[in-house]
């Protein structure tokens, strides 16, 4: 391993790269770096577009990238996603994912002018750094709006606690029998969009809407209370049965908590009926001997 090279240093690679090669037109850069709310820290990626003149160079040349020094690994999306079939157009666009041996990570994704056309003014996180060419679009200054949490309709904050009490009878019955990876994948990727959604969007409400809980909720723990923190931590748990079934109920009194106090703030409507009676059944399920031949 060597030295972290600092921000400096390799904004200064990027962009030196990107001046004397003819083939480059412009630079300009995304994601966390952008963001002035993000926080800073060491793993933070340089998320960089090279916007060019045709990829095809940047593509059957894979050598180039070695400029930016010495890697622990690559990764090629698009090469991957090619090689089981999927379909990617390596004319348009390419991107490299890079991990070097000082620990520093540069997403280096290639774009024709085309495509940079296409999506330069979506990314409210959007940063021009050079523009050989003139080709870059005038944006405003960077900001997080686009990832801000936003309030909910009722429609989406019903759909939410319907998928949430809906999806926990799946987790029972995989618990029950005896079907760990089926339980705790129903449990982490179903049952905890809502949960996610639920405690954004009362963060968002605290905050006026003005803040971003960042990808994967992993900000929470900056903008929940102390207790309520502690509390959604109690929603992950270890392989054993009595560990799932905490993690359950943690859940449950976060999600029951969260949503009637928004449903109270929004005025709107919460099925209290879903929460009682799946409450029921998880604790029967809970106590349903192993050779059970009915249900209730």
């Amino acid at each position: 391993m060597s030295a972290l090279r600092t921000e400096t240093e390799m904004m200064d690679l990027i962009l030196t790269k990107a001046a004397e090669d003819d083939r480059i037109l412009a630079v300009y850069m995304n994601g966390s770096r952008t963001n002035p709310h993000a926080p800073k820290d060491l793993f933070q990626d340089y998320d960089i577009v090279y916007v060019v003149r045709e990829t095809a160079p940047f593509v059957t040349d894979r050598t180039w990238v070695d400029y930016f020094g010495e890697r622990l690994m690559i990764q090629e999306p698009d090469k991957n996603d090619a090689a089981v079939g999927k379909p990617v157009n390596n004319h348009k666009s390419y991107t490299y994912l890079m991990l070097f041996t000082d620990g520093n990570r540069i997403d280096l994704h290639v774009e024709t002018v085309a495509s940079m056309q296409e999506g330069y003014e979506s990314d409210s996180l959007t940063v021009p750094l050079l523009d050989k060419a003139g080709i870059l679009p005038s944006i405003a200054p960077a900001t997080d709006q686009d990832y801000r949490v936003k309030k909910p309709t009722e429609a989406e904050f019903l759909n939410s606690c319907n998928e949430f009490w809906w999806c926990l009878q799946n987790v029972a019955k995989g618990i029950w029998r005896d079907e760990l990876p089926y339980a705790k994948e129903m449990f982490e990727q179903v049952v905890r969009v809502p949960l996610n959604e639920m405690v954004s969007w009362w963060i968002g409400h605290k905050h006026g809407f003005q803040v971003a809980t960042g990808k994967m909720g992993k900000y929470f723990n900056v903008y929940l209370p102390k207790n309520m923190w502690l509390q959604y931590e109690q929603t992950y748990s270890g392989p054993n049965v009595k560990a799932c079934w905490t993690s359950i109920f943690a859940a449950t009194s976060l999600f029951s908590a969260l949503a009637k106090e928004l449903a109270k703030e929004f005025h709107f409507m919460y099925r209290q009926f879903d929460e009682d009676n799946m409450l029921l059944y998880l604790r029967h399920v809970q106590g349903l001997p192993a050779d059970a031949k009915t249900i209730f």
